[in-house]
């Protein structure tokens, strides 16, 4: 129920300092986005997601989205909500401009991406995966299929899906039995079923543009054989309108503990033997090309928990400052006052604000990475900015998911035994932060994918480069954060050789770098976020001395980061001891010694 109001201040800090905000103009490609345009995009977009996304939060929740037949049904205050979202432009941001786009980073993107997750997470879903197909297509299929789905998506007149998951192939993609057969005039039908299709069916876009995994007759086992296909809604007559109702269907809607207004659908393909899909790319690599829309969805997912922390964080502020219970620890009088006075209540809601401002510095440098590799005419450049995106991918979606979760949790605390009352609404952002761990890749994948593959690329020359960055950064930081030096060098430290540890196990001892694997995740995270955090609190510091910038939210920052340093990342760094001791006491058990007597 609580009102949500853009952090502009600091979302513009976080892109300055971590994003590289104030290079975006000299870049040919990004010339447009000037100081003045991208104040102007992030002070409407706070509008926005203030004004009008966020008063809908409460309502989605208690409505909810309904299947009448094979039609779902979205609450009536999402059509006018999403509306204003199409026509103000806000999903062309950073696409093609020759396909309807603007052409501006998607640094500046995932900031807008952030407030309208804030004021309503069911609903971001639904561009987010917009956006994520969007990429997909624009990269990996024909200029004819570019040509003819893209310009309404990115408009946000279409909207997209991603379709992976099938009842007997959850996170082993593949196991799925999906089948796409050849026809003569080079179209395939589809047959099988999909499961957990985020925004599979909806009413809000005229037509849904579905990106199917699917396998072909003759084709080799498992993720090789897979090939991947655009099956629309409707089909799409020459002229670009719609035409017939394609043979795909829902079937079903789940019935979730959160995000109840985005639709998780069970889709039938081909039910009726005509299905027409169009393949993206070539067969057999459907695998591969879907990891584009993946990897867009995994750091959009991570943003989730920084929104949702960030919404739970405000609303917490609110009720800490209203409301009056005992009296002050240590103080003479024994009148009560606002909680907000009491150790342990300060101790929670610093813990949010640093953990999600860790967090967002996180996702917006793994952006900012992405927007090297686009715009940058240099290989080299290419090649370390593409290396430090692909490191950051799972740290960003499973470090900022768990931190969202427990950033809900501690917001229900907060509010004690109103926070258990679903009339404030806080309990909400429990319920809705809850799946972000799970789903496109659970936070385990996520670590798995991080210790197993990314952290032997290039011989570890990505994540080396990072930790000699951290420690440069370390021994110069300013006057206000020299008393953290030690304990941030004894992160970097443990960082370090929990990664040489893992590093070294080869595949011999893969099954320790998998019982590590978490851990390991859960350090770098921290350890990264400390290092992002103290060097924004230097660059606070820098501005103080110079007179620039508001001096109440810059000494905020030098306050939040000494916090997440002598707080939280020593917590982090005894992860080291888990790494190391290996796989020996998760596998001791037999399966039968796990049930109870």
């Amino acid at each position: 129920m609580s009102n949500y109001r853009a952090p502009l201040e600091e979302i513009s800090f976080a892109l300055e300092t971590v994003a590289g905000m104030r290079q975006w103009s000299s870049i040919p490609q990004f010339e447009e986005a000037g100081e003045d345009l991208v104040q102007a995009v992030l002070d409407e977009a706070g509008k926005l997601a203030g004004d009008i996304i966020a008063p809908t939060n409460t309502i989605g929740d208690a409505e909810g989205a309904v299947l009448s037949g094979n039609d779902v049904k979205t609450p009536d205050a999402f059509k006018p909500m999403h509306q204003a979202f199409v026509e103000g432009g806000w999903s062309t941001l950073s696409a093609d401009p020759d396909l309807g786009g603007q052409g501006l980073p998607a640094s500046l993107e995932i900031a807008v991406t952030e407030m309208v997750t804030s004021a309503n997470m069911a609903y971001s879903l639904q561009p987010l995966l917009t956006s994520g197909a969007i990429q997909a297509i624009d990269a990996h299929a024909s200029e004819e299929l570019r040509q003819t789905y893209l310009p309404k998506m990115i408009t946000g007149e279409w909207s997209g899906a991603m379709n992976l998951t099938e009842p007997s192939a959850g996170s082993d993609v593949g196991a799925l039995r999906s089948k796409a057969e050849k026809q003569p005039d080079g179209t395939y039908l589809i047959s099988g079923q999909k499961i957990y299709i985020t925004w599979g069916e909806h009413d809000l876009c005229d037509n849904i543009v579905h990106l199917v995994l699917a396998r072909l007759p003759d084709s080799p086992p498992g993720t090789k054989g897979i090939s991947m296909f655009i099956v629309p809604k409707f089909l799409v007559n020459e002229d670009g309108s719609l035409g017939a109702r394609n043979d795909v269907s829902c079937v079903s809607i789940e019935h979730k503990l959160g995000i109840h207004a985005s639709p998780t659908c069970t889709m039938a393909f081909g039910e009726n033997g005509n299905c027409v899909g169009y393949l993206v790319g070539e067969e057999n690599c459907g695998m591969r090309n879907m990891f584009t829309m993946m990897n867009h969805a995994r750091i959009g997912v991570g943003l989730q928990g920084v929104a949702i922390a960030e919404r739970a964080y405000q609303q917490s502020v609110g009720f800490a400052q209203d409301r009056i219970q005992s009296a002050a620890i240590g103080a003479k009088s024994r009148e009560s006052v606002a909680i907000i006075n009491h150790p342990d209540v300060r101790r929670m809601l610093l813990t949010i604000r640093a953990t999600a401002e860790a967090a967002r510095a996180i996702i917006y440098r793994n952006v900012w990475a992405l927007d090297r590799v686009h715009s940058s005419t240099d290989k080299a450049e290419k090649a370390k900015a593409m290396g430090e995106a692909d490191l950051l991918t799972p740290i960003s979606k499973a470090y900022a998911t768990d931190i969202g979760v427990e950033a809900a949790s501690l917001a229900v605390q907060i509010h004690g035994g109103m926070g258990f009352v679903e009339e404030t609404g806080v309990a909400q952002h429990y319920r809705d932060s809850r799946i972000a761990p799970i789903y496109e890749g659970t936070n385990g994948i996520q670590a798995l994918d991080l210790a197993g593959r990314k952290l032997n690329a290039e011989g570890g020359a990505h994540w080396r480069a990072l930790v000699e960055e951290m420690r440069a950064a370390a021994n110069d930081l300013g006057r206000s954060m020299e008393g953290s030096k030690s304990v941030l060098l004894e992160g970097i430290d443990a960082l370090e050789e929990a990664a040489k540890t893992l590093f070294s196990n080869g595949f011999e001892q893969i099954v320790d770098t998998a019982a590590g694997a978490t851990p390991y995740l859960r350090l770098f995270g921290t350890v990264l976020g400390a290092h992002l955090l103290t060097q924004q609190a230097v660059e606070a510091e820098r501005r103080l001395a110079s007179n620039e910038g508001n001096p109440t939210f810059l000494k905020s920052k030098i306050t939040v980061a000494r916090f997440y340093v002598e707080q939280i990342l020593p917590s982090a760094t005894a992860l080291l001891g888990p790494i190391r001791a290996g796989a020996h006491t998760l596998t001791a058990m037999d399966n039968a010694d796990f049930e109870r007597a």
